[in-house]
C-alpha cells in the first residue's frame, strides 16, 4: 500500500530571527518569526508525511503551546514524524518540496537542503527534490512578508 500527503506552511519576517529553510542556515537580514526555528520547508515536508500516513498535523503532534518546542530545530521534529510512520509500519518513499519566497534567492542552497532532508528521512538524496520559485511581487511572499512552502511525499507500508 502507499500513500501520498501534502502538506502547507508559511511564516511571516521578523528582524533578528535565523533563517533556517530545508535544515539549512541561510544568510539574510531577517528571520521567520515561529514558536520553533521557523523553517517551513520541514514543517510543510512533516505535515505532508503526517497526512499521508492519516496521523494529523503537525500542530496536533508538536503544539506550539508547548514550551518543549519552543526555538526547536524542526529536524528534529522532522525525525519524530519518521519515526511515527515508522511505528505504524511505514518509510518514506520520496518527497518533493516547494519553497515560495521572493528573496533570498535559494538556488545556492537547495543542493544541502536535499541531503538533509534525505538523511532525517532516511532515503538517498535522489529520493527528495527541493525547488524554489517567486511569485513575481503577488502576495505576501512577493511582497517580502514571509516565506511560504508546499510538500508532498509518498510512504509506502513496508
Amino acid at each position: 500500500m502507499i500513500r501520498i500527503g501534502h502538506g502547507y506552511d508559511a511564516h511571516r519576517f521578523a528582524p533578528g530571527a535565523k533563517l533556517v529553510l530545508g535544515g539549512v542556515a541561510i544568510e539574510f537580514d531577517r528571520g521567520l518569526a515561529a514558536h520553533s526555528d521557523g523553517d517551513v520547508v520541514v514543517h510543510a515536508l512533516c505535515d505532508a508525511l503526517l497526512g499521508a500516513a492519516g496521523l494529523g498535523d503537525i500542530g496536533r503532534h508538536f503544539p506550539e503551546t508547548s514550551p518543549e518546542f519552543a526555538g526547536i530545530d524542526s529536524r528534529i521534529l522532522l525525525r519524530r514524524v519518521v519515526a511515527l510512520l515508522d511505528d505504524r509500519g511505514f518509510r518514506v518513499v520520496n518527497a518533493d518540496a516547494t519553497v515560495i519566497a521572493q528573496a533570498p534567492r535559494l538556488a545556492p542552497h537547495l543542493g544541502e537542503m536535499r541531503v538533509r532532508l534525505a538523511s532525517d528521512l532516511g532515503i538517498s538524496t535522489g529520493g527528495v527534490n527541493v525547488k524554489a520559485t517567486t511569485t513575481e511581487g503577488m502576495g505576501f511572499c512577493g511582497r517580502g512578508e514571509g516565506i511560504a512552502a508546499h510538500a508532498v511525499g509518498l510512504i509506502e507500508m513496508r
